[in-house]
């Protein structure tokens, strides 16, 4: 045969007038179009790389070897021109020095030999970078404490867009550790805190990195200054972070992100509007991201996140739509086909969008959307490519069509010999090689066959033969001849007895659980091997991977029992015993009837609701050949945490042949799923599906908030709080607390509503409500549907009035470098529960100051860890629930210069007895540094912090030589700023040691 381009055409017209049979040249037998094995890759070339050049890979198997071009944007790239930046290297595009106004594009190679050219997919070359951040100083962030702070990445140009992000606090690689207070965003860069508090004081750094091009950069940083404020206020939760509307390919992770600022840390839940959150979501980063694996078409649909913390919730939805790339439901192969014959390409492809189909021809388009073909020409032969293209990508599927001719030839595939049954059916294949398609005539021994009622001659050129006899046996030839020439092959056909069932399977009932039996038996041959299949309902069994129930007896090889393990309602149905040999194959059947629990009820609605009750109705499942003898009903609320509970019924029983019951005993206004459950004497069932999502309808509420009380808050104000009501027993919208109090010694009762259902507490403020009075209060709660009952009666107390006095500053003076003292004229004030003293340096604004609290029983406090030599100012007032009264005047204390650094030099050591005297030169101070008023010495032994301390204002000592053991002595100067640098030295037995 021959797969031709015209010139070959021409060479076998000559070639066949010489009479030969088959045209069958060796480089034709073995030779094939392109195929890729290396395609180009979408290349992302770095702007600062070193390496200064790009390969774009192309490599194809062909026979002859192909040959390559490439082209870029549609054009084709001239290899050849003078300074040109191309190179081929192989297949492969070689560009070096790359400049970004010349080689950005879409590359494409094309492979090319005598069977045909096909085009690689299409890949991008782009030029990558990241540049630096803005040198910019970026300004300070001033928050107070409790409030949240968002920090601005602002990240520079870039490309690709992918960058991850992280944050550095004061220096690398100290990096900010995403947690339930702290989130960085992976789309904005920006850092969130959802409540600052002072351990955030610090200066921030943003770090973007691009994986494409392994660059990373750092901004400026951002100073963050936490504002003190007390008391710290609470804040509702306030959603910053919101997914956008996002569309998704089938297969792929995507995150979706939610983050809030407030105080208390709100907490981040994820629901899925439309339905339940898919089997394959994991919720990451403490709540802030919800991460879909593996996404498919159910995925899509509205998400919905959360935020929600004690003052408040915020929510956020967005909608994810899941499409896919293209993929092939059906596309073209590489075939042969005989001349003059029809033939249609195909292909077919899924996505979504709906891809669109184009072909080339040798790299050629060609306008038509399924190649169909009448009577095939050589000039069809060719290298074809079937391309299926949406908005998300692009698919090839590449195949050759040769196009052959030939006089018929059996060399590759003659007549075998054929065994057949006597009394069954035989066919003889005869599949020549041949083009066009030749006529078949059939000879037995020497006899000349046609069609009969029992011989036939099939279109393809097959022998059919029926009802087999041992006189069928003999020789039997195939004759094939079309207008190229003509070819016979001979083939023997033998006669074996045929198979036959001597034990068939019989009909079994048994229950779950048991084991049986199925009997089958065959005589056969005997010199063919005989083999036993199995299938139950058409569906063989595999005997090995169904090994826990099915086992094949061992009991001659005419024997085919097989054992059924542990029977289960599954294995119920019709057995087919099949006894085959290589000839022929009989079977016979039998039925297996298992008896076991109730399958599941089908079909569960609902068909009448109220507040507390639901009527169900359901479709009978099957009772497995033993009588329903009772339905149980259960249930799913919003609040079970998935939990499947028995439901209270009216009747209480329900009976095997009902198909309808009440559920009573419901929650009002509470989403409920059923689902039932039959029982039989040998077991109980599967459930059912759960049935649609009810709610039941509203009520008005019967339970009353608890834990009533309050007291205390700013003066003029009344305070009540509560425990709030569960959600389940909301009983219907709109649900809040209607809050009642009245003056102990008045007889109405004042009303007002709060709709938050999450409220704990109401804050009553009047100027006419008198101090440390006695309230009565109650709370009770309401919804659309009416009011519930009231609470029991608490007694309460309003607020008292805050400090109206300041206190008289007596005294403040510097105790050392680093310390002060305060002291004050106390308050009358009965109802006072401290002080406040703020301190802050006099340069300073006062919203930089440090305060300490002091108990109203003292009247003095020490102010610590203050600079040297520096002026503060420093102001009193006192305190308690209603909040603060007026400053003190202020008052200014310098603090001490600072002591001397540098500690006493020893001069020298000297035992004398049972002394040693230790001496050493004079500390002289610096002038910003306090003068020396004496010197302290502190004798302790080793280990010990506590020993003897002397003064004194000469330059040495004599200190007492101790027994037993090991000493320290340490020298310092002091100053009235405080003691200075310390010199050291051990005292061991009679010897003297500087440290």
């Amino acid at each position: 045969y021959f797969f031709m381009t015209p010139m070959q055409h021409s060479l076998s017209l000559a070639l066949l007038t010489l009479g030969l049979v088959c045209l069958l040249p060796a480089d034709e037998v073995t030779g094939y179009g392109p195929v890729f094995e290396e395609q180009p890759v979408d290349t992302i070339y770095p702007e600062e790389s070193p390496e200064a050049k790009i390969t774009m890979n192309c490599r194809a198997r062909a026979n002859p070897p192909a040959t390559y071009k490439w082209k870029l944007d549609g054009m084709e790239i001239d290899l050849d021109a003078g300074g040109s930046h191309y190179s081929l290297v192989g297949g492969n595009l070689v560009i070096s020095k790359p400049d970004k106004t010349e080689h950005v594009g879409q590359y494409s190679c094309l492979a090319t030999n005598t069977y045909g050219t096909v085009v690689s997919r299409e890949a991008s070359v782009q030029f990558g970078y990241l540049d630096l951040f803005s040198s910019e100083e970026r300004s300070s962030v001033y928050v107070k404490e409790g409030q949240g702070a968002v920090l601005l990445c602002a990240p520079p140009p870039h490309y690709p867009a992918e960058l991850s992000f992280r944050w550095i606090l004061n220096e690398f690689p100290t990096f900010i550790i995403p947690d339930k207070r702290r989130f960085v965003s992976q789309i904005t860069g920006n850092l969130y805190i959802s409540k600052v508090d002072s351990s955030d004081r610090g200066n921030y750094s943003c770090i973007a990195s691009s994986p494409s091009i392994s660059k990373s950069v750092f901004s400026n940083y951002i100073p963050l200054e936490p504002q003190t404020e007390r008391p710290i206020r609470k804040y509702p939760a306030d959603l910053r972070v919101k997914f956008p509307d996002t569309t998704a390919l089938v297969g792929q992770n995507i995150t979706l992100e939610c983050f809030a600022l407030g105080n208390p840390v709100p907490e981040i839940r994820w629901k899925k509007i439309d339905g339940h959150l898919p089997s394959n979501h994991e919720v990451r980063m403490t709540g802030t991201q919800l991460h879909l694996y593996n996404v498919q078409f159910e995925d899509g649909g509205t998400y919905k996140c959360e935020a929600i913390n004690s003052k408040g919730k915020d929510y956020h939805t967005a909608r994810v739509s899941v499409e896919a790339f293209p993929e092939w439901a059906e596309h073209i192969r590489s075939t042969e086909k005989d001349i003059r014959s029809d033939y249609t390409m195909s292909c077919k492809a899924s996505g979504k969008p709906n891809p669109h189909i184009r072909w080339l021809k040798n790299g050629e388009p060609v306008d038509r959307k399924e190649m169909r073909f009448s009577s095939l020409t050589f000039d069809d032969s060719g290298m074809y490519q079937c391309i299926a293209e949406n908005r998300h990508g692009v698919i090839y599927a590449n195949a050759e069509l040769r196009v052959f001719d030939c006089a018929p030839t059996f060399e590759h595939n003659p007549v075998k010999r054929v065994l057949a049954a006597k009394n069954g059916r035989v066919v003889i294949e005869c599949r020549p090689r041949a083009a066009p398609k030749p006529a078949f005539s059939w000879s037995k021994d020497t006899e000349l066959l046609s069609n009969s009622t029992r011989v036939f001659i099939w279109e393809d050129g097959s022998l059919e033969i029926l009802n087999v006899t041992r006189a069928d046996e003999g020789r039997y030839t195939c004759f094939a001849e079309n207008d190229r020439g003509k070819a016979n092959s001979t083939g023997d056909l033998l006669v074996m007895d045929s198979t036959k069932i001597t034990l068939a399977p019989s009909n079994t009932d048994v229950k779950v659980g048991e084991n049986t039996s199925m009997q089958c038996a065959a005589s056969h041959d005997q010199s063919l091997d005989i083999t036993f299949i199995w299938s139950l309902d058409g569906r063989v069994i595999d005997l090995h991977i169904d090994r826990q129930h099915y086992e094949r007896t061992t009991n001659g090889s005419s024997n085919g029992e097989l054992l059924i393990k542990n029977v289960q309602l599954k294995h119920a149905g019709q057995y087919t015993c099949t006894a085959q040999t290589p000839v022929d194959n009989i079977t016979a059947s039998a039925h297996l009837v298992v008896r076991g629990p109730p399958g599941a009820p089908g079909g569960v609605r609902i068909i009448e609701k109220t507040d507390k009750s639901v009527t169900l109705q359901w479709s009978r499942g099957a009772d497995n050949h033993s009588p329903i003898s009772k339905y149980t009903i259960q249930y799913k609320d919003q609040f079970s945490n998935d939990v499947w509970k028995n439901a209270t019924t009216f009747p209480v029983n329900v009976e095997g042949n009902a198909e309808m019951t009440t559920v009573v005993d419901l929650i009002p206004w509470t989403d409920y799923e059923f689902r039932v459950i039959a029982t039989n004497t040998l077991g109980t069932g599967d459930p059912s599906n759960p049935s649609p999502i009810v709610k039941t309808l509203e009520a008005a509420p019967v339970v009353a908030p608890s834990d009533v009380g309050g007291g205390g808050g700013a003066s003029r104000e009344l305070t009540i709080t509560w425990t709030p009501v569960k959600p389940e027993y909301y009983y219907g919208p709109n649900f809040g607390y209607i809050v009642a109090f009245k003056p102990q010694d008045e007889q109405e009762w004042k009303r007002v509503a709060v709709a938050d259902p999450q409220a704990r507490r109401y804050v009553h403020k009047a100027s006419d409500i008198p101090p440390l009075t006695e309230f009565q209060v109650k709370v009770k709660a309401f919804n659309v549907q009416g009011e519930g009952p009231y609470s029991l009666t608490a007694i309460i107390y309003s607020a008292q009035d805050a400090p109206s006095e300041a206190p008289a500053v007596v005294e403040a003076r510097a105790l050392s470098a680093k310390a002060a003292t305060v002291s004050w004229m106390p308050l009358s004030y009965n109802n006072l529960d401290g002080y406040q003293v703020k301190y802050w340096e006099s340069g300073q604004s006062e919203g930089q100051a440090e305060t300490i609290a002091v108990s109203s029983r003292e009247n003095h406090t020490k102010l610590e860890n203050l600079r040297p030599y520096t002026e503060y100012i420093i102001e009193v007032r006192g305190y308690n629930s209603a909040g603060y009264g007026p400053p003190s005047h202020h008052f200014r204390v310098l603090t001490k210069k600072p002591p001397p650094d540098r500690a006493p030099k020893i001069i020298a050591k000297k035992v004398k007895g049972q002394s040693i005297n230790i001496a050493w030169e004079q500390v002289e101070p610096m002038a910003n540094e306090s003068s020396i008023e004496g010197y302290r010495v502190l004798y302790r032994q080793e280990g010990q912090t506590t020993g003897t301390l002397y003064n004194t204002y000469k330059r040495n000592i004599d200190l007492p030589l101790l027994p037993n053991g090991n000493y320290v002595v340490e020298v310092r100067a002091h100053t009235e700023g405080g003691d200075g640098a310390t010199t050291t030295v051990q005292i061991t037995g009679n010897k003297v040691i500087l440290s």
